[in-house]
């Protein structure tokens, strides 16, 4: 038997990266997985990839309407909704100087905004015993230099974490938020940052983290996994980091 036999779950961001490795294993322990992102052609690759038990459905969470297109599709299709991971965000690094209001409203728009309306939105969906999870980052304790929006925003994220806990929680819903470090996907590269500077900040960034490598979206998935599962049945509120222990020295 699986951790998750007969759940049925929601992961934005989805079709790549940390998303994919954990609708990957979701699915493997038995859920019924909505995998969303903007892409389409990337969707569709990622459930033929998976296979049984992954279904992809277009969303971007930074419109509401396509929020609420969700889940009017997760209500009809399934009824119930027992886990989502509320994973899809991203940023580029832009000096202080040089930041417009549209990038500030990119960023915020996706990351916190997007995050704060898909758990409003997709909630009356869920009961007791439901979890939610939402990716945060260790940016939000670590300065880092061309980052602010990006940074500010998780931080928001895991202040809502706090808040969600104290609402939800007579409900029996458990609210969780998760902070990954640098972990070896494509986001860099989407972010904009060419090869040389990617290595670059790989280099450095396994100088500074005491485990010294990079983790990998399966470790991002076992840490979400643990929060979606009956073994986390008594925590909520939590930021559970996983980065190598770069943000905790």
């Amino acid at each position: 038997m699986g951790k998750l036999d007969g759940k049925i779950a929601v992961i934005t961001g989805g079709s790549t990266g940390m998303g994919f490795a954990t609708a990957k294993l979701f699915a493997r322990e038995g859920a019924k997985v909505v995998i969303t992102g903007r892409d389409q052609a990337a969707l569709d690759a990622a459930a033929r990839d998976i296979g049984s038990g992954v279904a992809p459905f277009r969303s971007d969470i930074s419109k509401l309407s396509d929020i609420d297109a969700l889940k009017t599709h997760v209500e009809s299709r399934y009824g119930r909704l027992d886990i989502l991971f509320a994973n899809a965000g991203g940023g580029r690094p832009i000096p202080l100087h040089e930041t417009s209001e549209d990038d500030f409203d990119a960023v915020a728009d996706t990351n916190f905004k997007g995050t704060f309306f898909t758990v409003q939105k997709l909630v009356p969906l869920m009961q007791a015993g439901a979890s939610i999870i939402m990716t945060t980052s260790m940016q939000d304790e670590k300065g880092i230099p061309g980052f602010a929006i990006y940074s500010a925003t998780k931080a928001a994220i895991r202040s809502l974490a706090r808040t969600l806990t104290a609402e939800l929680g007579p409900t029996g819903i458990r609210t969780n938020a998760l902070s990954p470090g640098l972990i070896d996907t494509d986001i860099m590269r989407k972010a904009g940052l060419s090869d040389d500077m990617i290595a670059g900040v790989k280099t450095q960034m396994i100088a500074a983290t005491p485990l010294r490598r990079i983790g990998t979206g399966e470790d991002i998935a076992s840490a979400a996994l643990f929060l979606a599962s009956t073994d986390s049945s008594y925590i909520s509120g939590i930021e559970l980091t996983a980065d190598g222990g770069f943000a905790q020295i």
